[in-house]
């Protein structure tokens, strides 16, 4: 798409003209000032290096340097907004280091702040901006007595090396933002998943089971009563609560195998896989080709996930066959659930599948669904791999 000329470019300032206009006057102000802000910027700098890394054969050498580079953000914090001020440039502030107590320790504290981008540019924005500073104010000052006529180009030169390198050196670090950002996401969503599995069981328990058992302790303190005036009577009631003790059994069993499945437990993705399959009300190929178990938390995920498409398959497609397919590719866990129904299925159509990708997204995976009108339907789903913890450390 092609910008119109009269549209301005916010990132730009405008083009400089003779007359001395509130845009030159800001940038003169800007590098005036870059003087002094470059020796403060350089002296810090000097120090942090000097002390920080020469101490860092003691013990306290390594936290001088971590307390120096979060003192180098202040500055880079400082110069944003001198740059924003003054220069117009648009650029947005980084995420704040997480503290000692929300890192877990001093050790992880430490770690996060050596492997800084954002403080190790800021360092060196610093320690690069004295000779820089030197130059721009002595050629501003000279120019505002001599070479005043020309003096909005001159400025307008320098100001622009200033904002290529605000822009290269004090921006937030993308790919840590972009990771912060989808970690506060995911988290909430497993947050939210957490919440609504609870939700769920404790429906189930209280509609289901509970009730089932609160019916059956009454019948049977009726057929206590009844066990001597009328023996008959409470033979059937017995008879019948057997029969509740059954049923509350059965749902209690589903309820667990709904929370984590023993035949998962016990023996795996193959076997479970296939009793779900065994349960789908059309008939469904299972193939595991699996060098051995994933982590318990993605087996579980890989496990939930194909039980609810297949649910899917039986309650919407219409199909006559489907099929099951996992096994490892690299470092991943891949899933292709494929039925030959008559299509149309759709992230938001309520059919469960933007939950899935979000329960996916959560733990890094991926989630694609190929639907077309009239069919077939192919869903592929990726999780990380990784490998499942000896039985020993999960006991420990």
């Amino acid at each position: 798409m092609t910008m119109s000329p009269s549209v301005p470019d916010p990132d730009r300032p405008p083009p400089a003209l003779l007359a001395l206009d509130r845009w030159t006057w800001r940038e003169i102000a800007h590098l005036l000032v870059n003087l002094p802000m470059a020796i403060a910027g350089f002296v810090y700098a000097i120090l942090v290096i000097a002390v920080g890394v020469g101490l860092s054969v003691t013990v306290i050498g390594l936290p001088v340097l971590v307390a120096g580079l979060r003192g180098a953000r202040v500055l880079g914090r400082v110069e944003r907004g001198r740059a924003r001020s003054l220069l117009e440039v648009r650029i947005e502030e980084p995420s704040p280091l997480p503290s000692g107590r929300q890192e877990g320790g001093v050790f992880p504290w430490l770690w996060s702040g050596l492997k800084d981008p954002v403080g190790w540019r800021s360092l060196l924005y610093a320690f690069v901006r004295l000779p820089w500073g030197v130059l721009t104010s002595a050629v501003t000052l000279v120019s505002l007595i001599v070479l005043w006529p020309v003096l909005p180009f001159i400025v307008r030169g320098l100001t622009a090396a200033d904002r290529a390198m605000v822009r290269g050196l004090l921006p937030p670090s993308d790919e840590l933002e972009r990771r912060i950002a989808e970690l506060e996401s995911d988290r909430g969503v497993v947050v939210d998943t957490a919440a609504a599995d609870l939700r769920r069981i404790e429906r189930d328990l209280h509609d289901g089971a509970q009730a089932r058992l609160v019916a059956l302790a009454m019948g049977l303190g009726l057929a206590k009563e009844k066990l001597t005036d009328d023996p008959e009577a409470a033979a059937r009631m017995v008879d019948e609560a057997h029969g509740e003790i059954k049923v509350a059994l059965q749902e209690l069993r589903d309820l667990a195998r709904g929370i984590h499945p023993a035949v998962l437990t016990d023996r795996g993705l193959d076997a479970a896989l296939s009793a779900i399959a065994s349960r789908c009300t059309v008939p469904v190929n299972v193939s595991v080709d699996l060098p051995g178990r994933p982590a318990e938390a993605i087996e579980g995920i890989a496990y939930f996930t194909v039980s609810e498409l297949l649910q899917n398959v039986s309650k919407h497609s219409g199909a006559r066959s489907a099929s099951v397919e996992v096994w490892r590719a690299s470092d991943r866990l891949l899933i292709k659930v494929t039925d030959d129904g008559s299509g149309g299925a759709r992230m938001g159509g309520g059919s469960g599948m933007a939950g899935l990708a979000e329960r996916l997204g959560a733990v890094d995976g991926l989630f694609v669904l190929d639907s077309p009108v009239g069919g077939p339907t192919a869903v592929t789903a990726e999780l990380p791999w990784r490998d499942r913890a000896p039985a020993g450390s999960r006991a420990s």
